[in-house]
């Protein structure tokens, strides 16, 4: 096993630990609480008066502060629907439920208001906004609503949006033949490997994670680079539709070096064509993502 194979295998052991892991993985924003404690979240409307306290709680296992704890509690349940359209959001009542500063409301309602899910005006206050208003394409709302009431609708989503993203990324990337960046991606497909023999689920999402959003980075498209964030946020969202990418196995791993190595060769054709296969969504799932054709 490599250096940086067996660097990577020891910070995602550390990071479940809940302990600081060395190298690069710290550019990634991996999630670290499990999906029960993502859902179910109270309804605003006769809250248990602990309400603040239990989310408080919650939340900093995710080591977030106050301030973003507040935006995971209250976006969760503006995305769920406990905060309706055009609800008003009090920042008396908010700071009340959550024992938390007028100054810590405020901010939190800030970040809120800039991912489209709230508006505040002169003479009106701070209201929930419609969903047509909100930055679907955000991470945090992308994981709001792959856990909660909208999570089919949104895992297919995603599934569809990488579909249409990642193979043109990959025809691209075999253009910007880099030294370095082929062999970042073929030592993310050994961490795979090793990781799936050892049964470490955590190593191999993050090293796929890794993989598809480099091979995204070095497409030489800015455009698509900014897209890499929601690649990312898919790749954390399991369940829902089922692509090559959610299963580790041999199949899996083998796309994913048929990808390097086109690349490797300057073949984007044979690139894109691994992608779509490693993407296309098995057919047992009922809504599925269309395999690609044969030319």
């Amino acid at each position: 096993m490599s250096t940086l194979a067996h660097t990577m295998m020891t910070a995602a052991r550390s990071a479940d630990s809940g302990l600081a892991g060395p190298g690069d993985l710290d550019r990634y924003p991996y999630a670290e609480a499990p999906v029960a404690d993502r859902v179910g979240v109270p309804a605003w409307e006769g809250a248990d008066p602990d309400l603040g306290r239990v989310g408080r709680r919650a939340a900093g296992s995710r080591g977030r502060g106050l301030h973003g704890q507040l935006v995971q509690q209250l976006g969760q349940m503006i995305v769920s629907g406990d905060l309706g359209a055009d609800r008003p959001l009090v920042p008396e009542e908010i700071g009340q439920r959550f024992e938390v500063s007028r100054t810590v409301v405020r901010e939190s309602l800030r970040v809120l208001e800039a991912k489209g899910l709230v508006s505040a005006r002169p003479n009106v206050g701070t209201r929930v906004r419609p969903v047509s208003d909100w930055n679907l394409l955000d991470p945090d709302i992308i994981e709001w609503r792959a856990f909660g009431p909208q999570r089919d609708d949104q895992r297919r989503e995603l599934s569809e949006l990488r579909w249409t993203i990642e193979p043109l990324a990959a025809r691209l990337a075999a253009g910007h033949g880099r030294d370095d960046v082929q062999q970042r991606l073929a030592d993310m497909v050994e961490i795979m490997s090793h990781a799936m023999g050892q049964g470490d689920v955590l190593t191999f999402s993050r090293a796929d994670t890794e993989f598809h959003t480099l091979l995204i980075q070095v497409a030489g498209n800015r455009m698509l680079e900014h897209l890499s964030g929601i690649v990312s946020a898919a790749l954390q969202v399991s369940g829902g539709p089922v692509t090559g990418c959610d299963r580790p196995n041999e199949a899996s791993l083998a796309q994913h070096s048929r990808i390097v190595d086109a690349l490797a060769a300057g073949d984007g054709a044979a690139a894109e064509t691994a992608m779509r296969q490693l993407l296309t969504v098995h057919p047992e799932v009922e809504r599925v993502v269309p395999a690609p054709r044969e030319h």
